[in-house]
């Protein structure tokens, strides 16, 4: 596990501006960006390497939108 850990310590620089966790909205519509170009690149290929980080993303997405966006309620 520690060779694990230091792989992703020399790698973490060059993924830290694409897979991080958004605090406000400019980092949120930035990683919304990152999905999408995610979604055009890996589209319907589920054995595509970059399927990880694409769910990955989009988890972090979904969480900040349960924080900080309103449901919107039916009238």
């Amino acid at each position: 596990m520690v060779a694990e850990i230091q792989t992703a310590q020399d790698v973490w620089p060059v993924l830290n501006p694409v897979v991080f966790v958004p605090h406000e909205e400019s980092e949120y519509q930035q990683l919304v960006a990152i999905l999408d170009n995610l979604i055009d690149e890996v589209g319907e290929n589920e054995n595509h390497p970059l399927v990880s980080m694409m769910e990955v993303i989009g988890v972090l997405i979904e969480k900040y939108e349960e924080e900080h966006v309103p449901e919107l309620t039916e009238i």
